[in-house]
């Protein structure tokens, strides 16, 4: 995915500066009002420049308020299945926002892997991920197959009662961000993967089993559990951790308001 990085502020610029190293070879936009960015290219207006990039791109991820990318999009925007995915976070790095063409052109996925990358929370309004209330918490040894994991991932839910079209993350520890066989399970099944900081995991004040073996091997009192019950709102356990295989998987659902 061909991606621009875009900031109006200096904290936003650190934010898409973060992002830069993480994606492939994109294009890094900042604010005349910029200190920092010798790499980038400048813009003073948000509104030009969006009207620039807009068909350049397949994603655009604006650090900037929403009002402000709203009004620059709005003259662009065409259809769902030709628009860019357009994410936008805010400028302290809490929240990332599937904007624009979030199932369709990708900004769904988008947004999560941003909000991987920061530690933020993804937010994802689209109907029929936002009905969806089931997380699958996951913790795995060092080169598990992705088709152990898939395993796992459906035995727990049998034990669950719950269903795979109910799932709406698949979860683990930031520790796992490269282990090949999560990805690969994530894709196949074609569920988001969600990465929960190992610092939110330890700060937790959420109850949930720890083990002494996931210390020693992570530094973390565990993994399955907490993801599943930290990677949404409002979450609880439907199934304690169980192992299928040395997969560890942990079954949480959220409930609405």
């Amino acid at each position: 995915m061909k991606i621009a990085l875009i900031s109006l502020s200096n904290e936003g610029a650190h934010l898409v500066s973060r992002l830069a190293k993480s994606f492939t070879r994109p294009d890094l936009f900042l604010h005349d009002g910029v200190s920092d960015g010798e790499n980038a290219s400048r813009f003073s207006s948000i509104v030009t420049l969006t009207r620039e990039v807009f068909d350049k791109y397949e994603g655009l991820v604006y650090a900037a308020p929403c009002g402000a990318v709203v009004r620059a999009l709005a003259p662009n925007v065409k259809d769902k299945h030709t628009d860019p995915a357009v994410v936008v976070v805010d400028a302290a790095g809490r929240f990332v926002i599937s904007l624009l063409s979030g199932h369709e052109g990708g900004a769904n996925a988008l947004a999560i892997r941003v909000s991987n990358i920061l530690g933020s929370e993804p937010v994802i309004t689209t109907t029929t991920e936002a009905l969806k209330t089931v997380i699958v918490g996951i913790g795995c040894r060092r080169g598990t197959t992705s088709e152990a994991i898939i395993h796992a991932v459906k035995e727990g839910l049998k034990q669950a009662s719950a269903e795979l079209a109910q799932v709406r993350l698949l979860a683990s520890a930031d520790v796992k961000a490269d282990e090949e066989g999560l990805w690969m399970a994530a894709d196949k099944l074609g569920i988001p993967l969600r990465l929960i900081s190992s610092e939110e995991i330890r700060l937790s004040l959420r109850s949930f089993e720890s083990s002494d073996l996931v210390k020693s091997k992570v530094g973390l009192p565990a993994v399955a559990e907490p993801a599943a019950i930290l990677a949404g709102r409002r979450t609880r356990l439907i199934l304690s951790k169980m192992v299928y295989e040395g997969v560890t998987v942990a079954v949480a659902q959220e409930s609405f308001t």
